[in-house]
């Protein structure tokens, strides 16, 4: 787990509050918009203390009960509430961070699954978004935008370290404080090829992405409508949805869906691609199930 994660995602959460959200007022001898700790600390009913205690890491073992009780002050959503849980947890050992990277294979009953799903856009990642596997769908789709160049295609590297980016998402500002949200999520749970990114990013990329990651407070949604240009279909409006695939390597799946008839007819006009779903990256091989699946 990144050093003191748990007290940081407290801190840039409470930072993050306006005071009227919570019925306090505003006042004017504030310093920051957000709230302050002897607040938040009243309002979880524990000791201003203990909270700095606990945001400054020199007290990272929580009860269930403290959790609860800021979770309710903080506004947490179920997700998130999940999400500090597991942060709890690695800190107590109980989940232990990767000693090694997880393998970048998807099963062949999710690669099975992209079959089934042609022609819609849809891939597989990981933890810090690698695309993994996608359908003919999605590299119709992504790949005349340029997402899908190189061996490791990966969506966080792509809308902060490729100028096209800021064309393809009209809602770029967005785009990019969910995509560091993401990646902060997984490096806060011991996700070293994330943590690994994510100092990447920080260098190369500089304040455009560290900004964000330093003070991401909430987690990515999982569910919405997102809007791409596309250079020969024009503006799309598309819906996603992000389905958590059983198994140890926390994958996904992610499925775009035409949020209006113009974006439908725009997808169904787009060239037919001669390949099927497939692993990102090299050439795909044919898809075997395991013996005894239906």
């Amino acid at each position: 787990m990144a050093d003191n994660a748990l007290g940081a995602f407290l801190r840039t959460r409470r930072e993050a509050i306006a005071p009227s959200a919570v019925g306090l007022p505003v006042g004017s001898r504030r310093r920051t918009p957000g709230l302050r700790r002897e607040e938040l600390a009243s309002l979880a009913g524990i000791s201003v203390e203990y909270l700095t205690r606990l945001e400054r890491g020199r007290d990272r073992h929580p009860s269930a009960q403290v959790v609860g009780a800021l979770a309710d002050a903080l506004g947490l959503s179920p997700d998130e509430r999940v999400h500090v849980h597991r942060m709890v947890k690695t800190a107590d050992g109980q989940a232990c961070p990767q000693a090694t990277p997880p393998p970048r294979t998807v099963r062949p009953t999710v690669l099975a699954l992209l079959e089934r799903l042609e022609p819609t856009p849809a891939l597989v990642v990981d933890p810090q978004y690698d695309v993994l596997a996608c359908t003919a769908g999605f590299r119709r789709l992504a790949g005349p935008v340029g997402l899908l160049d190189g061996a490791e295609p990966n969506l966080v590297r792509f809308t902060f370290a490729d100028a096209r980016s800021r064309a393809v998402f009209p809602d770029w500002e967005d785009v990019a404080d969910e995509r560091a949200a993401a990646l902060r999520a997984a490096a806060d749970l011991g996700d070293r090829a994330a943590s690994a990114l994510a100092e990447e990013l920080s260098i190369t990329v500089g304040v455009a992405f560290g900004r964000r990651y330093a003070t991401a407070a909430v987690l990515p949604p999982w569910t919405g409508v997102a809007r791409w240009v596309h250079p020969t279909a024009g503006m799309l409006q598309l819906a996603f949805e992000s389905l958590l695939l059983p198994g140890p390597e926390e994958q996904r799946l992610v499925v775009h869906l035409p949020a209006d008839a113009a974006t439908a007819a725009a997808l169904d006009a787009l060239p037919t691609a001669t390949t099927s779903a497939l692993q990102a990256g090299p050439p795909p091989k044919p898809i075997s199930l395991p013996s005894g699946s239906r």
